[in-house]
């Protein structure tokens, strides 16, 4: 097969992932470390840095690792409430990139090694544009999915059903939305390599139970962690599915057309409230909004998988290798 073919055939197969990266990766701040799994690997970050460790077919590991600069030192305005979660957030999207990006072009290079071929062009060049490609690809499916599907649901309903409170329809839209939330990770959970990226989340989940338990970084300690984590993205997207449910009641709109545009445009600050529920309920783990966080950790039980010893010695090596930088 082409080689060209062969790579974007490599990267479409892993456009569920991408899609879904967002419900993998964990939330951080300056205090707390967290990570993201990534193809066959896991990327941590710590207050100074962040790592990517991937594990290659014939058994080697590659990382790749840098300083990390958040956007609360380069910006005031980035400490205060609520605008400090979006940021964390958009930096945690970007690395989540970087750490894609790295894997990819890690399983790609392999494959290439084992074709013995070599592509004309700049690999990262490539990869660049198929990352960028995936990722817009998958933003598309997400507000598909999650913000106009539950939407033009909702108003059948209402056109059915005749009801005019904008609670009861923003309630009705919510609901639907963590429907088609949980339909969607059931389904890729089914995938093969979706379950091998489910393991390695599992693996960095009980590797941050491991580091915050204070506790040498070592397998046997990190085994016996839970894969259930409240500051999992998994958890944190349910939150702003109800959290969305609050404020997209505070403005009406009429037509379909602005409720769509509304409930876009409105995503970070619903995003920015949620990241306080979790930051809060994360450091104050007695705390009454630890409950909102609940059905988060029971939806983990389809984000996360049970690791073997060799993917919590990835996710060991990724923190270890970032709390270095």
């Amino acid at each position: 097969m082409n080689y060209k073919i062969s790579k974007l055939i490599k990267y479409l197969k892993h456009l569920p992932f991408t899609a879904t990266s967002w419900a993998l990766t964990s939330s951080n701040d300056d205090i707390l470390v967290g990570g993201q799994a990534v193809i066959e690997g896991v990327m941590m970050r710590s207050p100074k840095g962040y790592s990517v460790a991937v594990r290659r077919q014939d058994g080697t590991v590659r990382v790749m690792k840098d300083v990390l600069a958040t956007l609360s030192v380069k910006w005031r305005i980035f400490k205060m409430p609520i605008i400090r979660g979006v940021g964390v957030l958009a930096q945690a999207l970007v690395l989540g990139i970087r750490a894609l990006r790295f894997s990819a072009e890690e399983a790609l290079a392999e494959d290439s090694e084992k074709r013995e071929t070599k592509p004309k062009k700049d690999p990262s060049t490539v990869s660049s544009w198929l990352i960028a490609g995936n990722l817009v690809i998958a933003l598309g499916v997400n507000i598909a999915l999650f913000v106009a599907l539950p939407l033009f649901a909702t108003r059948l309903v209402q056109t059915w059903s005749g009801f005019e409170s904008p609670l009861l329809f923003n309630g009705i839209d919510g609901l639907m939305r963590v429907a088609v939330f949980v339909v969607f990770l059931s389904s890729v959970s089914l995938m093969k390599d979706m379950r091998r990226v489910f393991e390695y989340h599992g693996a960095e989940h009980k590797t941050v139970y491991n580091f915050e338990a204070r506790e040498d970084l070592k397998v046997e300690n990190a085994r016996k962690f839970s894969t259930l984590h409240p500051r999992c993205g998994t958890s944190f997207l349910l939150v702003v599915m109800i959290v969305s449910i609050i404020v997209f009641s505070l403005f009406h709109f009429d037509t379909i057309t602005g409720k769509l545009i509304s409930r876009i445009v409105l995503l970070p600050l619903v995003a920015g409230i949620s990241y306080e529920i979790i930051r809060y309920s994360a450091k104050h783990p007695g705390s009454l909004l630890r409950v909102v966080t609940l059905p988060g950790l029971l939806l983990q039980k389809i984000t996360t998988k049970e690791p073997d010893e060799p993917q919590l010695e990835i996710a060991i090596r990724a923190l270890e290798e970032a709390l270095k930088v």
